[in-house]
Parts: C-alpha cells; sequence; structure tokens
C-alpha cells in the first residue's frame, strides 16, 4: 500500500487536491492506478492532461528507492487518510497527500500554536518570542516553527528549554538540515519533538518549496503568532494562509516605522490579526485558561429534548471526545447543511463547544 501512495504523489501535475480526488472515486489509493482511463475521465476535476500522467508514469522505481530510505531511517510516514494525520491539517483543502516525520511527538496533541516572523530578529523580538511560549508552557501546548534564522530558531530553543515538545515542518527532504548551522538544533528537535516534511528525501531546499511548508505550519496549528516581519516575507504568507484556513492569527505590535513591525502591524491595522502582548492575551481569546471540567454540566442535557440529528451528534462527540466537522459528516451521516444547523442549536443550548479549527466537543 505504501508504495501506491508514494506513487501517486509523485505523478507530475496531479496535486494534492486532485490525488485525493481520485482516491475517493475510484475506492482506494491502489485502485487509482488500476482504473480504466475511460472511468478516470468521467471523475469531476479530472482533465485528460492528469489521466495521460496517471497513465504514463514511471514513478515506481523512485517510489521504491524512497521505502528503501523510509525503512533505513526509521521514518514515519502518514498518508492523508492515516490515523495518525494531523487532524487540523486535514481540514485543509490543500493538505498534503504524504508527510514524512523523524520525531517522538504525536502530532495531534491538544494545543498547538506556530510561531513564525522574520530571519533578522531583534533583541525585541526574541525576548518577546521566548517570554510568549514560556507564558504557555503551563499548558503544555506543542510549538510548530520552520528551523529558520531567527524566530523560527528562538520559537524551537524556547520551547526546548521550557520543557515543551517542538516540531519544525522542513522545506526539504529529512536526508538534509537547512540552514546548516540549525543541524544541532534540529537533533535536540528529534529527541523533544520531530522533523515534519511532505518532501522526499533527496530534496533540495529550494525556494518554491518554502510557500508549500508555510501551508503545512499554518494548518496543523490552532493558532499563529507572528513575531517580527517585514511589509512582505514567509511571514506574512504564513499569515495569510491561516486566515483562509480559519485560524486564529496573533501579531505582536512594534514601534511605528520600525521595518520588523511594519508587517505586524498592518495585519493588526487591517484586523487579519488580534494584538498580542502576552501569553495570557493568548489564553484569553483561545479560551484556553479555563479549566474545561469547571464547564461541564452533565443533568443540563436532561432538560433539554434533542432532535435525532443533534443525538447523533452528541453520541458521536462523547465517543471521540471532540471531531471536526468531516468526521462528524462521516459518523453521523448527517448532510452538511442539517449537520451545521443541528450543532448551531447545540451551542445555543450550550451542549458543545467549537474550537479552534471547527472542532466540536460537549461542555
Amino acid at each position: 500500500m505504501l508504495i501506491y501512495q508514494i506513487a501517486l504523489s509523485l505523478i507530475p501535475g496531479i496535486g494534492d487536491i486532485n490525488a485525493k480526488r481520485l482516491v475517493a472515486y475510484c475506492g482506494g489509493v491502489e485502485a487509482v492506478f488500476t482504473e480504466r482511463k475511460r472511468a478516470l475521465l468521467k471523475i469531476p476535476g479530472i482533465g485528460e492532461a492528469t489521466v495521460n500522467s496517471l497513465v504514463n508514469h514511471n514513478v515506481f522505481p523512485r517510489a521504491e528507492k524512497e521505502m528503501e530510505f523510509i525503512e533505513k531511517y526509521s521514518i514515519r510516514h502518514f498518508f492523508f487518510l492515516d490515523e495518525g494525520y494531523p487532524i487540523r491539517l486535514k481540514q485543509c483543502v490543500d493538505s498534503p497527500l504524504m508527510l514524512y516525520y523523524k520525531g517522538n511527538t504525536g502530532l495531534n496533541q491538544k494545543y498547538i500554536i506556530s510561531v513564525v516572523g522574520t530571519r533578522r530578529a531583534t533583541d525585541y523580538g526574541k525576548r518577546i518570542c521566548h517570554d510568549l511560549i514560556d507564558g504557555l508552557a503551563t499548558l503544555g501546548i506543542l510549538v510548530i516553527s520552520g528551523l529558520a534564522y531567527g524566530i523560527d530558531t528562538v520559537a524551537h530553543k524556547s520551547a526546548l528549554d521550557s520543557g515543551l515538545s517542538t516540531i519544525a515542518v522542513l522545506g526539504h527532504g529529512l536526508d538534509r538540515i537547512y540552514p546548516q548551522l540549525n543541524r544541532p538544533l534540529a537533533g535536540r528537535i528529534v529527541n523533544q519533538g520531530g522533523l515534519l516534511t511532505e518532501f522526499l528525501s533527496e530534496s533540495n531546499p529550494d525556494r518554491e518549496n518554502f510557500p508549500r511548508r508555510n501551508r503545512i505550519v499554518a494548518g496543523i496549528a490552532d493558532a499563529i503568532i507572528v513575531i517580527e516581519a517585514g511589509i512582505k516575507g514567509g511571514a506574512l504568507i504564513t499569515a495569510e494562509i491561516a486566515n483562509s484556513y480559519n485560524r486564529d492569527v496573533f501579531a505582536v505590535p512594534g514601534r511605528i516605522g520600525d521595518e520588523f513591525s511594519e508587517g505586524c502591524n498592518n495585519l493588526i491595522r487591517t484586523n487579519r490579526a488580534a494584538l498580542v502582548q502576552s501569553a495570557a492575551d493568548i489564553k484569553y481569546i483561545m479560551n484556553w485558561d479555563i479549566n474545561p471540567e469547571v464547564l461541564t454540566s452533565p443533568q443540563r442535557e436532561l432538560f433539554i429534548q434533542l432532535s435525532n440529528e443533534e443525538e447523533k451528534i452528541v453520541s458521536t462527540l462523547r465517543q471521540h471526545g471532540e471531531s471536526g466537522i468531516d468526521a462528524l459528516c462521516r459518523e453521523t451521516q448527517l448532510i452538511p447543511s442539517k449537520l451545521a444547523s443541528a450543532l448551531l442549536n447545540l451551542e445555543f443550548e450550550g451542549i458543545v463547544k467549537c474550537m479552534p479549527g471547527k472542532v466540536f466537543r460537549l461542555l
């Protein structure tokens, strides 16, 4: 099965969205490679060029080579349908088909934040980054960043120093580290978190890889914190992607006219990010400083007559603890419009709560 999963990600011109569409219509990843051309052409959104790429491919030798690398270095791999695949990232339409991971921390922690910012961090930015992460340490958060110079490096080091797990999302394969100076830091991260990428071994840190890397940084977390950013750059790209994913975005304000505060100040001014000055701000806005057990009211449901749809949702959430929209659709077999209406009623009644990333849980 793994060889077909890797092979599908290698076929030129298909992309993550169409690859998932093919798997859904064909009934499985292996079936994609055995389906007849005539049937493939009937799949919505799949054109003749895509089908020709699929039919005329020669990707299995490269897929076999990657499997050898995975086995040799004990790399964990996640297909987008696998249980261990990041649930928050799975909610993003363009999430990677495959992920490769070297580390010991799960990718579905209760609280996850991504930290991004300039590569030329000032002392102010470094101090704020450390203080924010240290202030969130009591929650046991998982810290995500990109292993770049500057704020990324400070975020990883601050998490490690605070006893937190941290994951570095890479823009290249797991057979190399970029930048080279962060190789010792990457070694620490593997022992107290992990290295995550969608790129196969032998993939170089090419310029075009990093916007793709940024969508993982944005989608895998509950919230993104921008600490020092110019008016253009990767940090702002990540913030824009996070907004498109309906993630909470926070920005640390800076002095007017400061080169490395222009991006943050503009995000705040245009209502694309919430102003944050301390960890307490993040806890309050994310509702992370309230003990869920204190809010639980088991008898509240006894006085409320639930509809069939609402009972299905409540039963599913009791079983799984919390679930995203897609998972609830599958488990309850409700069409999206009825599911949305029932969830809204349950929120009004104080029975369920919508968490960051459109994840729901019982109160």
